[in-house]
This record gives C-alpha cells, structure tokens and sequence, in this order.
C-alpha cells in the first residue's frame, strides 16, 4: 500500500505539510499532479490523517512544559476523561499501559499555574511530573 515514494514524500510532509505540490516533487523527483494523486491516496486510505501546526510555547506566553503522568483512582477513569477535556494548558492525552493511565503533556504559563493544574487534577489521581527541559 505505503511504498517507498510514499515514504520519502511524508518524511518531506512531517518536516513542512505546507509545501505546495509543485515544491513537494521538486523534492522527491515526482511532477505535480502525481504528488497530488499520491497524497489525495495517502488521505483516501487514512495514512494521512490531518495537518496540523507546531506552536511555540514560549512565545505564546507558556515558559513551562511538562509531562504529567496519572493513576487515576478507581472509579473515576470515565471522569478524568471528560475533565481532561476541559483544561486549555493540557496539549496532547494519551491512555497508556503501566502503573499510570494516562500521560499528559501540558503548557503553563509559570509555576503557580502548573500547581494549580495539578491542584485539580489530584482531585481524581495520584500524579508524577517531569519538566521538559528541551526537544532532543
């Protein structure tokens, strides 16, 4: 299904998903319109499934990333779901497997908004932190 064009065009994609067609198969030796086909393919088939942007956090006002795992209290699972969802400061969920259920990745603005975050989020699980300290 994915073959090695497809590959080298959604390495291209992962860097830059803004390129025009014409750039795109500058970059992996292919015309326009048969980049177009290959990635209307990609979405049709769900290999691609959005586009999105990379925000800087630190320019947005959020001098503080972190990484938050939860174990979540018995019982509560269903809600911690419905609650993470009201948070602005949480970036991206995950439900993972291991002694937590649930990884988070969150933004805040400083310290006092991070323990207010976890303030709340200690209502339904016993959290662990980790400061990001820089993207490797």
């Amino acid at each position: 299904m994915v073959d090695e064009i497809d590959r080298k065009l959604l390495d291209v994609l992962k860097e830059n998903s803004r390129l025009s067609f014409a750039d795109l198969g500058r970059k992996i030796n292919l015309s326009p319109s048969a980049v177009r086909e290959r990635v209307q393919k990609l979405e049709e088939f769900g290999v691609i499934q959005k586009y999105g942007i990379q925000l800087d956090q630190k320019k947005l006002g959020n001098d503080i990333e972190a990484f938050i795992l939860l174990k979540v209290f018995p019982g509560q699972l269903v809600h911690v779901l419905e609650k993470i969802k009201t948070f602005d400061e949480i970036m991206e969920t995950y439900r993972i497997t291991g002694s937590q259920n649930i990884h988070l990745k969150v933004a805040v603005k400083n310290q006092l908004c991070l323990q207010k975050l976890l303030d709340e989020l200690m209502i339904f699980s016993d959290t662990s932190t980790f400061l990001i300290l820089s993207e490797v």
